[in-house]
């Protein structure tokens, strides 16, 4: 299969790509289980793009049973390069309002139940992570929803708690207090682990509601969140297909180095099973 160099993970609300032609469908075993669905991969403008839907099909696998691990490394075994996730968040100010969409530049990580990374088991690797958003990727993605006409709003920090349930109004205010933009439930532990991986990572955010702090909007409902999900979908499809042909093909970011100084274990001392099962990200580093 001719190598697959940007995958799409689809969040809540979006769960295809009708865009995509000359489809075939593909599940990549991995050390980790099976990816959360079939695997689309379609021709988009000229390239050849993977299409995942996060919680599956019906949308039935919750923030915290995600296999982020396996489709992370489900997408890496394609040859994916870069990846753009679409989420679903809450706002935390006033002037990134519901149906707006964010393209964040950090993280802070609330999640409690998940695994967090690939390495382990004899291998330790210790990544950095001050800017867990590719910049360039980042940069492109803002770029393409701009010419959709949709509003945009470049940077934000994003909180990412367990879930599923949404947060209490203590939660909400202290997040504000802490300077924190943007609430969601997945981005951890998908932006560090495809750091693992030296995949590029943007999220492409979309705002569904003012979580529960603003005293002059209703409270945070699922029905609210679908609707305005729905409304953005084709916005997100289109800064989809205005972004990859905008993409150029060599990477000139960190991300693709990111293990370069990362593992401090001695070569030797790591185990031939973890060599065996991470050698599509680890590999080049251990020969």
């Amino acid at each position: 299969m001719k190598a697959v160099r940007l995958g799409v993970i689809g969040g809540s609300g979006v769960y295809d790509m009708q865009a995509l032609t000359d489809i075939e469908e593909v599940t990549p075993k991995t050390p980790f289980g099976d990816p959360s669905d079939v695997i689309v991969v379609g021709t988009l403008s000229g390239q050849r793009v993977a299409f995942l839907p996060r919680h599956g099909r019906g949308h039935r696998i919750s923030p915290t049973e995600l296999n982020s691990r396996a489709n992370i490394f489900a997408l890496k075994s394609l040859g994916v390069e870069r990846i753009v996730a679409i989420s679903a968040c809450g706002s935390l100010r006033e002037d990134y309002a519901p149906c707006h969409i964010v393209v964040p530049d950090q993280i802070l990580d609330r999640s409690r139940e998940r695994p967090l990374t690939f390495f382990g088991g004899g291998l330790v690797v210790h990544i950095s992570f001050a800017e867990p958003f590719c910049p360039d990727l980042s940069q492109a993605l803002f770029e393409a929803v701009q010419t959709t006409g949709a509003t945009v709003h470049k940077g934000g920090a994003f909180v990412v708690i367990e879930g599923p349930r949404f947060s209490t109004k203590a939660e909400s205010n202290v997040f504000r207090q802490w300077g924190m933009d943007i609430i969601g439930m997945t981005a951890v532990p998908e932006a560090q682990l495809a750091r693992e991986a030296e995949i590029c990572y943007a999220c492409m955010a979309h705002v569904t509601d003012y979580d529960v702090w603003h005293e002059s909007e209703e409270t945070v409902t699922v029905e609210a969140v679908i609707k305005n999900l729905l409304t953005n979908a084709d916005v997100a499809k289109q800064s989809i297909q205005e972004l990859v042909p905008a993409l150029p093909d060599e990477r000139t970011c960190d991300c693709q180095h990111a293990l370069r100084d990362a593992i401090i274990t001695d070569r030797d001392a790591i185990p031939e099973q973890v060599k065996q099962d991470l050698s599509i990200i680890v590999g080049k580093y251990l020969q």
